[in-house]
């Protein structure tokens, strides 16, 4: 019972902070770049260039009105889940799914809120900086908690079951696609479309940063009477493994038990506060690691290379060399 509330916890509180990461992606899309008429890459690049251009249509009187980015975003979004529905994964369907709907919801929200408001009117690049850093950590945030908001990772996760392109990869061909739709379909200059792509790229960096904040692991290595218990605990409340060593203390000349902890560095806190609570004269080191790969870290990501095929010996190379060695033989005797 005790496990299935700390599973339940930690899945609530993932979804909390993929809430306020979502959040935190509309109020930077909506106040900061909306406002400036940047279309950047992924589904709220799409939604904008739908956006801007029914816009045009109804100031031209052959529209009724303007689609907003986030009904745009569901739209397209949904389609493509159904379409990848059997492909994908079914947990990635129902995050994903969970993650679109909050974000439309919330773009959908604000960009009536925000979307005429000019926060720093004097600065357009200022605007694009500072709403490509909150997207960038709010999708990060997303992330890190097992999160997704749709759009381009539904195209690319298809794409990486079915061959063996990248996913980091298939995103940036369908951003810069997007971006360049813009170009085309809205008459955009050269400069506005490097203005899509700016974002594009610092949103990307800021979400990157925020990840491999996470990533970064410690090791801690404890020596304690009380280790059994330390390790019982460290198991179910922290949902960590722990290896247990046998040593022997050089003054003491006595036996002692050493467990080695692998977590990330915002659980430190956490594997600190169980073995403060068990044993507090617990004798504690604690190491930065520069990467953990395994089961709940990181996976190796490398791709094998082909063996390449043996070159094929033809008769007459063979025969060749066979007839040459008597005459190389007698030319040695000679």
């Amino acid at each position: 019972m005790q496990i299935s509330r700390a599973k339940l916890w930690v899945s609530a509180r993932d979804y909390l902070f993929i809430v306020i990461g979502l959040m935190l992606y509309a109020f930077g899309f909506t106040a900061f770049v909306l406002p400036q008429k940047v279309v950047m890459g992924g589904m709220a690049g799409l939604g904008s260039v739908v956006y801007f251009g029914t816009q045009r249509l109804v100031e031209n009187g052959s529209f009724p009105w303007a689609i907003p980015v986030g009904v745009t975003m569901y739209v397209v979004n949904f389609i493509l889940l159904v379409i990848a529905f059997r492909i994908v994964a079914r947990t990635f369907v129902i995050r994903t799914l969970f993650g679109m709907t909050v974000l439309s919801v919330f773009i959908y929200i604000f960009q009536p809120l925000f979307g005429s408001l000019n926060i720093l009117p004097d600065d357009h690049l200022l605007n694009l900086i500072l709403g490509s850093a909150l997207m960038g950590i709010g999708i990060g945030t997303v992330f890190i908690h097992n999160g997704s908001s749709g759009g381009t990772d539904i195209v690319a996760a298809m794409i990486n079951k079915v061959s063996n392109v990248t996913v980091g990869r298939t995103m940036m061909i369908c951003d810069c696609f997007i971006v360049g739709s813009a170009f085309f379909v809205l008459g955009y200059s050269l400069g506005e479309i490097v203005y899509g792509l700016l974002v594009t790229v610092l949103t990307g960096y800021m979400c990157d940063l925020v990840i491999n904040s996470d990533r970064q692991a410690v090791q801690f290595t404890i020596f304690s009477k009380k280790w059994e218990e330390i390790a019982n605990a460290v198991n179910v409340e922290a949902n960590r493994g722990c290896t247990a060593f046998s040593g022997m203390g050089c003054y003491s000349r006595q036996e002692v038990k050493m467990l080695l902890v692998m977590c990330r560095r915002i659980e430190a806190v956490t594997i600190y506060r169980i073995i403060k609570s068990i044993d507090e004269e617990a004798f504690i080191t604690q190491t930065n690691v520069n990467g953990v790969y395994g089961r709940g870290f990181d996976q190796i990501k490398v791709k094998r290379k082909r063996k390449a095929a043996a070159a094929p010996i033809s008769y007459a190379q063979t025969a060749g060399s066979a007839e040459r060695l008597p005459e190389e033989a007698s030319a040695t005797k000679s």
